[in-house]
């Protein structure tokens, strides 16, 4: 990746160089006379191409391109290219390495107390204290076998070593193979991401990467561009630079006035031809990259290594570089934002609003910060009390005096007691808590792309669980996209199917093939079927295929028409957009008249027809009491089919009368009506059912689309989104505007939140609207949980709604780039029923960290009651701090692997979404955690005190430093660990399920991990000897251990039996951060959050150091712990110091 960085920098040489290799190539333009050409705009940018090449076609002629054929498709030619003016391939920065990993999980905080306290047992153990007087210095330890032992001191520290090691390799592996995977995830949405050029006059769609220099590419509505270039010819283009200027207005681009188009820009509107001039690091993107990327890269590698061994060279190179870019950022008004968001647009564009940290990630980090400051307390008071304890009983009790030459051994002492309180601390924090969402989020992202659900932002997999609302487009989502012309109206009749071409009078005929053939886009079109017996394949904009489908439907073709009329002989194109619902297409006539078409929603476009074609194909007046009529007779009954009516019109005007084409409204007006059709969209047979899914999952389906609505009621019925009986609204844009607006025309809340409950259907609607009814639906406070809203989009203009979803879906195939690139998932085959697959996968990554929280609170309130109490009463742990980090290990590292990794099954989606305000922790999960541990507890104390009366064994209590483990103590680790083992089966049912082996084997992964720990602690009893503090026990004490673990499951069936609803006093824990409850450092923390995708990445370590600072920092009166919320009147502490949230920003949940 290095010499990717530097290659990047050696991509423009010293101009000298420059000026003799290029013209060596062959090509009439040097690198640098390109890179400074893309550097102007608008009028600058038109005289500099008029002064140096004549025009746009005297670029192509020095750039050995054709602006009509494009490049011959010659390999070498392309080779050539791309050396001499780079590939369009901007270098990723450098993963980070693993060591670099390792070093990052070796900063957890409790990870560096458990290696300081074992260095300085380490050392402690090498100082042997003069042999007669450590008699005096208290009970070192007795007897004759004590020779060796007393050397093995050091095991202990060098063990607790052993495993920091383990738990940090297992961590820095992790992210590894996480940060891995998103790599991949990422390579493949770059893969899939193809562009249309022309090579050999053929259309080809090429992988971004592929395009070179002098490629004559087409640009269409929705494309995000690859690389920089110069338009040369164009239809009513738009451009949104925003990502480059920071300016939100559209750019208007064409030929004669602004030819410029750079990477990394948006097509708004419009579609036309550029020859690209520059790719990859050269484009203005990839100046940009550069500037970020690289160059601050070797910055610090000079600032590390201070002298490299080409530093020279380099530096000067970087200079050379850091003035290049200067010029860059000279003639780009860069916003400073801008800088950040370019290096991470590929992931996503961060210029928006920040999405609030998801529902989980709230609940898990307060619920981290709770369970670390009962851990830090613990820790802390065992660590006195054994302190007290022994100063008490060595210096007040036994009366000894304080010597120096016993200090060593004291200190030693005092070094076993900080390694038992840390010890605690290690296992009351559940480190696993990230590792678990992680393992889960990382499983699900991967089995959810055989669902067809390609996502982007691993929270949204889990965010889509708790979603109640979906708002969905209608075409491609809910019907198949595949879109016949079924019913028309033509010359005054009402045909149910396809007319007989002969029926039709030839003028008619002949003006609907010229209207439907020009006026569309020249990039839709009609292929013939791939496999025998297929239908034919549509290409481009699926309703303009319906009628270039009627067209071939009535024996004609569309192809002679256009090859007369090609596209660059267009005389002027209004392409289709939002606001206009229509499109229309001029063309001069041999007269020197003008001809127009227009085609477009039947009752927008009828409003501008004055004439109307009867059956002999002559002008007839067309009243607006015949459009009445019209609407009632013909309009309104294919629309109750479900059909989406078109209107098809033209209008001729003379050469005298030639208008002010720039005036739209009186351009198209006063037309001729030529025929209105009635296209099909089937709806996917499998879409009622998935629909039935998600409302038995207390999911809401919205249907938000741009047709009649009519049309939309009618599938919105076959969907089964709306029920007859049932009290709902379909509201058209217009209606639904005038509700929710107050008479200044602002959007007022509380009208909002009377419409959207029962709103179903929102036809006719704007992007703007669709924006409107999500950001209604989010902000609404009218129910008791703050709704969770998934959309889905394919244009462009659904960006914006896209974004401030808590979950965007793109469609994958219908899927315009500016969609995807707003987008959380992608939907690989634009079906609905991947949403619900979706769903199911979100409420399992839900599930999978109750059930390990669930398993995992057991283990800690064991282990810390157990080391604390033990402590406090025998003044040794009776788990010793290896086998507690074994415990840890097995308990957090394991379990997350063998929980996080259940298969969704589909009972997940028969109960409600939990809500934002649902704890992680309900009151079952709290009856089954306190029951298990009174079990766990019972035992253990037990075998603490009595159980060597039972087996017949030595006592472990009260032992001296360095003695041998006892089999007494071996007994109680290993009863321990098989309760846990037993507990991990209980723990993978969490709604109180009887039969917790339901789908036991169809885990592969569980069962592996269950017996692989049991295989394990099998070895570490019977051969760990010192290091792991176990003598081997006899087959007998075995038996018992498996016994007693065993009685967990029949004591989990016990506990099932009781009713949650009697346990009143039981409190949930692991609520959503209140409203009130944000600290100023949390919100700060809010704003400057980076990227979803690098935050992924590192979640795991952030959740911990954020817990650990937050416990440093936060001041005892804080109620951020309480794990009931403040009633809804009263502010929490925090608020008054929290700034005012600003009202267009949702408040932060």
């Amino acid at each position: 990746m290095g010499d990717m960085a530097n290659s990047s920098i050696e991509f423009h040489p010293k101009p000298q160089q420059q000026r003799e290799a290029p013209h060596a190539g062959g090509f009439g333009c040097t690198l640098a006379e390109l890179r400074s050409l893309m550097e102007l705009r608008g009028a600058e940018a038109l005289q500099k191409v008029q002064e140096a090449y004549g025009d746009v076609s005297g670029l192509c002629r020095r750039l050995k391109t054709s602006p009509t054929e494009g490049l011959a498709d010659n390999a070498n030619d392309l080779e050539k290219r791309r050396q001499i003016y780079g590939q369009n391939f901007i270098p990723p920065k450098q993963p980070k390495t693993f060591l670099q990993l390792v070093w990052e999980a070796l900063q957890d905080v409790t990870l560096i107390i458990l290696e300081v306290a074992a260095i300085v047992s380490l050392g402690l153990s090498f100082y042997a204290p003069p042999g007669e007087e450590s008699e005096a210095c208290g009970n070192v330890s007795a007897g004759a076998e004590d020779e060796g032992e007393a050397e093995a001191g050091w095991i202990e520290g060098a063990a607790i070593l052993l495993s920091v090691i383990c738990v940090v390799l297992v961590t820095a592996f992790n992210d590894w193979s996480k940060e891995k995977q998103f790599r991949g995830l990422q390579s493949r949405i770059e893969q899939e991401q193809k562009f249309t050029v022309i090579r050999n006059g053929q259309l080809l769609q090429v992988p971004v990467a592929a395009l070179v220099v002098g490629d004559i590419a087409q640009v269409k509505y929705g494309d995000l561009l690859p690389a920089d270039g110069v338009l040369i010819q164009g239809n009513d283009l738009k451009i949104d630079e925003s990502s480059l200027t920071g300016e939100s207005d559209h750019v208007r681009k064409s030929a004669d006035k602004d030819p410029m188009l750079l990477s990394g820009t948006h097509v708004m509107e419009g579609s036309g031809r550029m020859v690209v001039t520059a790719v990859g690091v050269n484009s203005q993107t990839g100046i940009i990259f550069t500037l970020l990327g690289a160059g601050g890269e070797e910055e610090e590698k000079k600032d590390k290594k201070g002298k490299q061994q080409d530093g020279a060279m380099e530096s000067s190179q970087t200079k050379a570089k850091k003035q290049d870019g200067a010029v860059a950022m000279e003639m780009q008004p860069l916003k400073s934002a801008e800088g950040g968001e370019m290096e991470e647009r590929e992931k996503k564009k961060a210029s928006v609003p920040k999405k609030e940290k998801s529902v989980l990630q709230g609940k898990l980090t307060k619920l981290a910060v709770q369970i670390g400051k009962a851990g830090l307390v613990m820790s802390a008071i065992t660590v006195i009390i054994l302190v007290l304890y022994f100063v008490i009983e060595t210096f007040v009790v036994k009366g000894k005096v304080w010597q120096a030459e016993c200090t060593p051994v004291y200190v030693q002492y005092f070094v076993k007691f900080f390694i038992i309180g840390v010890t605690v601390l290690v296992v009351a924090v559940p480190e696993g808590l990230p590792l678990a969402v992680t393992i889960s989020l990382a499983y699900s992202v991967k089995k959810m792309m055989k669902d067809n659900n390609l996502v982007r932002h691993l929270d949204a997999c889990e965010t889509m669980g708790n979603a109640t609302a979906i708002c969905s487009d209608k075409t491609g989502t809910l019907t198949t996209n595949r879109m016949t012309v079924v019913q028309s109206y033509l010359g005054d009749t009402h045909y149910k199917e396809i007319p007989a071409p002969s029926a039709l009078t030839p003028k008619i005929l002949d003006l609907l093939v010229h209207a439907i053939s020009i006026n569309s886009a020249y990039t839709s079109k009609i292929l013939p079927p791939e496999k025998e017996g297929a239908l034919p394949r549509q290409v481009g904009n699926k309703t303009e295929c319906a009628l270039l489908g009627f067209v071939l439907d009535l024996k004609r073709d569309f192809q002679p028409v256009r090859e007369r009329i090609p596209e660059d002989k267009l005389y002027k194109v209004y392409t289709f957009n939002s606001v206009r619902k229509s499109m229309s297409t001029v063309i001069c006539m041999p007269d020197g008249g003008f001809r127009l078409f227009s085609k477009g929603a039947s009752e927008i476009l009828l409003k501008k027809c004055t004439n109307i074609l009867n059956s002999n194909g002559e002008l007839r007046s067309f009243r607006p009491r015949d459009r009445d009529d019209m609407v009632k007779k013909i309009i309104e009954p294919m629309a109750c089919d479900g059909l989406r009516t078109i209107c098809i019109a033209y209008r001729d005007f003379s050469a005298a009368q030639e208008p002010d084409w720039e005036n739209e409204n009186e351009v198209v007006g006063d037309l001729t009506c030529i025929a209105i059709v009635g296209i099909e969209d089937p709806v996917r047979p499998e879409v009622p059912e998935a629909i039935r899914k998600c409302q038995r999952a207390g999911i809401t389906v919205r249907m938000v689309t741009g047709d009649n609505i009519n049309t939309a009621r009618a599938i919105a019925a076959k969907c089964g989104i709306i029920q007859p009986g049932e009290d709902f609204l379909c509201l058209e844009g217009k209606e639904f505007n005038r509700r929710i607006r107050n008479e200044k025309g602002e959007i007022e809340q509380e009208r909002l939140d009377k419409v959207w409950p029962k709103l179903r259907v929102l036809a006719r609607s704007s992007p703007t609207d669709k924006h409107t009814l999500v950001k209604g639906i989010i902000d609404s406070t009218t129910g008791e949980q703050r709704q969770v809203v998934a959309v889905t989009g394919d244009g462009t203009n659904d960006g914006p709604a896209l974004k401030k979803a808590d979950v965007g879906f793109a469609m994958g195939i219908a899927g315009t780039d500016v969609a995807k690139e707003a987008s959380d998932i992608i939907l690989t085959d634009d079906n609905f029923t991947s949403i619900v697959k979706a769903v199911m996968w979100g409420r399992n990554v839900y599930d999978s960290i109750s059930k390990f929280l669930q398993f995992q609170l057991t283990v800690n309130v064991v282990a810390v009651i157990v080391a604390f109490t033990g402590a406090c009463i025998t003044q040794d742990s009776p788990l010793k701090a290896v086998q507690m980090l074994w415990v840890n290990l097995i308990m957090d590292t394991f379990a997350s692997l063998a929980l996080a990794t259940e298969p969704p099954t589909d009972s997940l989606l028969l109960r409600k979404p939990y809500g934002r305000d649902k704890p992680l922790i309900s009151r079952t999960m709290m009856k089954n955690i306190l029951g298990h541990a009174v079990y766990q507890l019972t035992i253990i104390f037990t075998l603490l005190f009595v159980g060597e009366l039972f087996f017949d064994i030595d006592s472990g209590r009260n032992a001296p430093l360095h003695s041998p483990p006892s089999e007494h103590y071996t007994i109680i680790f290993n009863t321990f660990v098989m309760m846990q083992l037993f507990n991990e089966i209980n723990a993978r049912k969490i709604h109180g399920e009887r039969n917790v082996f339901h789908g036991i084997f169809g885990n592969p992964i569980f069962c592996t991990i269950v017996l692989g720990t049991f295989a394990i602690q099998i070895v570490i009893v019977q051969f760990g000897g010192k290091p792991f503090s176990c003598s081997p026990l006899s087959t007998e004490q075995w038996l018992w251990c498996l016994f007693v673990g065993v009685g967990e499951l029949v004591w989990g069936q016990v506990i099932a039996t009781i009713p949650t609803s009697q346990l009143k006093c039981l409190k949930e824990a692991g609520h959503g951060p209140g409203k009130d409850e944000m600290t100023d450092e949390e919100l700060a923390e809010g704003e400057e959050e980076i990227d979803h995708a690098e935050r992924e990445l590192r979640r795991g370590q952030i959740l911990w150091f954020r817990g650990l600072n937050r416990i440093q920092t936060q001041p005892p009166a804080s109620t951020v712990a309480t794990s009931s919320q403040p009633p809804a009147g009263s502010t929490s502490p925090c608020s008054a110091r929290a700034p005012p949230a600003p009202p267009s920003t949702p408040s932060p949940v």
